[in-house]
């Protein structure tokens, strides 16, 4: 078994889903993943139950690029490695979906931008059927470090990049994923339509500069979307104990929670209420990842 060409990318939590207003925004964790292209099966069976890298490869051919050389679709095949806890709301699809197209761009000497391999992304997306607004957003969050405010029915993809930041800053904040499972349900568009409110009050932060906040009231209105009851408590909780942002990350289920670094005490209680007071979730530390200037 050889490996063709291998390609990284990285997880991404939501400032502002995309259905609620028709603009995304979607920052960038620090939750790798990893795919190979091989030319045999991987002994490690591959968990892809929608078929996504299936849609990697229709999109790729779709777009006229070429296949390693001598070899025929029923000739390729993946493996993943991945830190991106699955079907939770933190762009796990995004993210395998770049990795896979850069291991094809390994793997055929294919130079791609970043903007070429997320319109490439988000169409393998759309065929896997695992989006609702083509997650352009969120394909930028994995590709890049930083966020960008997208409108996702710009004429191209660089258009669509409304506004862009590094960040907060990875050095001050603590980063909190609380997974609670798969996913038990996906809403529908018009769900959204009575959020907008809190929805626009995530834009308008987002505009000012106020990422976290933006983070706090885009995952107020996805609670609401999804009738998220112990979500909410969870969400509150973590405020009252110090927290400074927190919130449902795209369709859920996972939640992000936000703490000074400088404050460790916070950063303590919360882990210690998580790990006693909440039941049947997985903590996971993680750090946004920042890019090296601002616009």
């Amino acid at each position: 078994m050889a490996v063709l060409g291998s390609g990284k990318a990285h997880g991404a939590c939501s400032f502002l889903h995309a259905a609620g207003l028709g603009y995304g925004a979607s920052m960038a964790l620090d939750l790798p993943v990893a795919v190979r292209l091989l030319d045999a099966p991987s002994k490690r069976e591959l968990d892809d139950p929608d078929g996504l890298l299936d849609g990697v490869l229709e999109a790729w051919v779709e777009g006229g690029y070429a296949l390693p050389e001598g070899k025929t679709l029923e000739d390729l095949h993946w493996a993943v490695a991945s830190k991106i806890p699955p079907r939770q709301g933190l762009k796990s699809s995004a993210a395998t979906s770049i990795a896979a197209l850069r291991a094809l761009c390994a793997a055929t000497s294919t130079d791609l931008s970043d903007a070429e391999i997320v319109g490439l992304s988000v169409q393998a997306q759309i065929k896997a059927g695992v989006t609702l607004t083509g997650s352009v957003d969120d394909a930028w969050a994995c590709a890049t470090p930083g966020w960008k405010l997208i409108d996702p029915q710009a004429e191209s993809i660089e258009e669509g990049v409304l506004l862009e930041s590094s960040g907060p800053n990875s050095d001050d904040w603590y980063v909190l994923v609380i997974c609670r499972g798969d996913r038990t349900q996906k809403p529908e568009i018009e769900d959204f339509v009575p959020h907008q409110n809190a929805f626009q009050k995530a834009l308008g932060a987002l505009q000012e500069g106020r990422e976290l906040v933006a983070l706090t009231w885009n995952g107020r209105a996805m609670l609401g979307v999804l009738g998220d009851v112990h979500g909410r408590k969870i969400t509150n909780d973590s405020l009252l104990n110090g927290a400074r942002a927190a919130g449902i990350s795209g369709s859920g289920s996972a939640l992000v929670v936000v703490a000074p670094k400088v404050s460790k005490p916070t950063c303590e209680r919360l882990k210690q209420f998580f790990e006693t007071r909440v039941k049947g979730v997985n903590v996971v530390e993680t750090s946004f990842l920042n890019s090296e200037a601002t616009e």
